[in-house]
């Protein structure tokens, strides 16, 4: 059932074990998960139970698959999935949005040493059933070669964008800078996840060093709970230039994007490399300038380099953030510039029409070529 991003199921598919519904023409199966908005570990362990028996139930109520597309995380329902295709004797593609258990244990999340043994059984029995695994960036690519999968098996797609929804507009009129009363200022937009691998007590540390800016706003736009913390950093601070709003209807998304002179990527230092945050692609189709704090050696650095749409400064470093913002405050002409370029690139290479003929690709080649169970699934 649908729970994200205030980790509750929505009003309309509480108190329901399974249900079924169409949209677009699509069937669409779902099934209860144990979500609670403060999740311990316990409930980090009972949501990954309740989507791993239940939705293997409903999967056998439902339709034999020609193909079953399985995205990551989590990792325990890469044990259903594998099942299934043995029971459907189909072959199963693993598309992996991050890699666990490294991403967990390299921020702290995991630390069982027991528990992490666990997870890497998972994730090799994962990697061993699956009969090919899409990844969204190279930096994922030479983690699954590093731990021998077998190269022939991995195929790289990335996350894609829409560009018809998501585009340049113009940023006066706007209803974002009017509605919070932004009309003046030179605004520096963070909108997302704030969480562990953010850090953006660095963004709000270089708001304290742009106070000589009258005219610049750091905004950051997230989910209610998460700013409440941030608000009481930003008075721990003194930071009054910062604006702490909610996330906005997704409908105003392109508009709010546009408000934005330049957008900002956060990231710690110790985020692993391979991390490739999916806002990138989404800010270099709206055309806005990237302010990226981020590790150097890391997929982020890469894609934003890559794409001449922005800068890439030292990740938690307030300093170098207050300055490469201070620089573009003086440089509109590099602004339009950085804009211009990431927009060209995500129209080339991130634009959804290209991304959905790969898997339209990989998976029809899947089908014309199934093969007996013994080469769609290795359960040794």
């Amino acid at each position: 059932m649908p729970w994200y991003p205030k980790s509750e199921i929505y009003p309309e598919y509480r108190g329901k074990l399974y249900c079924r519904e169409e949209r677009n023409g699509v069937t669409i199966q779902r099934s209860y998960v144990w979500i609670r908005p403060q999740r311990s570990f316990r409930d980090r362990g009972l949501f990954e139970v309740s989507f791993v028996v239940l939705s293997f139930l409903q999967a056998l109520r439902g339709w034999k698959p020609d193909v079953i597309l399985l995205t990551i995380p989590g990792l325990p329902v890469a044990v259903p999935a594998a099942l299934l295709s043995w029971v459907y004797q189909v072959p199963l593609v693993l598309n992996l949005q991050d890699i666990l258990p490294d991403a967990a244990v390299h921020v702290g999340l995991l630390t069982n040493p027991k528990l992490i043994r666990v997870f890497e059984g998972l994730e090799t029995f994962a990697y061993r059933s699956a009969t090919k695994i899409s990844v969204i960036a190279d930096g994922f690519t030479k983690n699954l070669l590093a731990k021998q999968v077998p190269a022939e098996k991995i195929v790289e797609i990335p996350n894609w964008v829409d560009t018809n929804f998501i585009k340049p507009l113009p940023s006066s009129p706007n209803y974002f800078r009017r509605d919070y009363h932004l009309e003046d200022k030179f605004i520096a937009l963070y909108s997302g996840n704030i969480a562990l691998t953010q850090g953006l007590e660095t963004l709000i540390q270089a708001a304290t060093h742009l106070h000589s800016f009258p005219d610049i706003a750091i905004v950051i736009v997230g989910e209610a709970k998460a700013l409440a913390k941030l608000q009481a950093y930003c008075d721990q601070q003194s930071a009054t230039n910062v604006q702490l709003l909610p996330f906005q209807p997704r409908e105003k998304l392109p508009e709010m994007l546009a408000a934005a002179d330049v957008a900002l990527v956060m990231q710690k230092r110790n985020v692993i490399a391979f991390n490739m945050p999916s806002k990138i692609q989404v800010l270099l189709a709206s055309g806005r300038a990237i302010i990226a704090s981020v590790p150097a050696t890391g997929t982020a650095a890469r894609a934003i380099q890559t794409s001449g749409g922005g800068l890439v400064v030292p990740p938690e470093d307030p300093n170098a953030l207050a300055q490469a913002i201070a620089d573009l405050y003086h440089d509109p002409q590099q602004i339009a510039r950085l804009g211009q370029q990431g927009r060209q690139y995500a129209e080339k290479h991130y634009a959804f029409e290209e991304a959905l003929d790969r898997y339209e690709q990989l998976l029809t080649s899947l089908i014309s070529q199934r093969s007996p169970l013994s080469k769609t699934a290795s359960f040794s």
